[in-house]
């Protein structure tokens, strides 16, 4: 039995902080489907949110999809040049950065930036108190501290995505020319980057971009608030809590990939 309950132990901790996880992002999308009803000071709590999560993290997005664009043109050059077939450099475009390194990359940037970040903050809020002060005031930790969070950093990945890929397929035009890539004219590259996008595409990319940010604010904000004891657990809630949402991320975009492609 004892063996058991070793085995059985971490799986029974994963299956809570499963449905923990699952039943506050439930919440939060009820509360965050009636914005009329927000206070104040969730609103100021959102657009400080954007404005950190989005607005400061442009610069970096774009020099990250400059790169991106360059490099898979630069292999495209590699096996297309030789076949001379200009039409298939948009298409490649779009299935290496539109259906996955796009949302990808963005979510990655964003947890190491923003996940860390919130999760410490939290987490330092709840070692000096001020969760008590806030419901001893009357305001709901759930609707103050993690609503505004979830949904600032999900418009802001969505946001940030849009902006990599137009960066990325900016980039990728312009370095081709440069590289002597057949990228093709410009209407020509633009017709078959439209062409290669359909429906799924998009649904994908719309998924792709709010669920893993919406899971990372959860995950970040329960792993912060779990904390109890000392500023040492600080670090460590950070930690866990961008694991997590790596964790989640993979998960989201291979079940997301899945049901889109197959």
């Amino acid at each position: 039995m004892s063996v058991l309950a070793r085995l059985g132990a971490p799986v029974v901790t994963s299956w809570r902080g499963f449905w923990e996880v699952a039943s506050t992002a439930g919440t939060l999308l009820s509360l965050a489907s009636r914005p009329s009803r927000w206070p104040r000071t969730t609103r100021n709590v959102l657009a400080r949110q954007i404005l950190f999560t989005g607005v400061h993290a442009l610069r970096f997005i774009g020099i990250v999809a400059v790169a991106v664009g360059l490099a898979v043109v630069l292999q495209a050059r590699l096996w297309l040049a030789r076949m001379g077939q200009s039409a298939l450099v948009g298409p490649l475009l779009v299935a290496v950065v539109v259906r996955e390194i796009g949302p990808l990359l963005v979510n990655f940037i964003v947890i190491g930036r923003s996940g860390t970040a919130m999760a410490s903050e939290l987490a330092s809020m709840r070692v000096a108190g001020e969760i008590e002060v806030l419901d001893s005031q009357g305001l709901d930790p759930l609707a103050y501290l993690i609503l505004p969070r979830a949904v600032g950093v999900a418009l802001s990945v969505f946001c940030l995505t849009v902006f990599f890929i137009a960066v990325s397929l900016a980039s990728g035009y312009l370095g081709g020319h440069l590289l002597q890539a057949p990228v093709g004219a410009g209407r020509a590259f633009l017709d078959s980057i439209f062409r290669a996008i359909s429906g799924p595409d998009l649904l994908n990319l719309v998924v792709k971009s709010l669920a893993p940010g919406w899971l990372m604010a959860v995950i970040c904000s329960i792993e912060g608030l779990s904390v109890r004891g000392a500023l040492t657990e600080v670090p460590q809630a950070a930690s866990r809590g961008v694991m997590r949402s790596v964790a989640a991320l993979f998960f989201v975009s291979a079940v997301v990939s899945g049901l889109t492609y197959l």
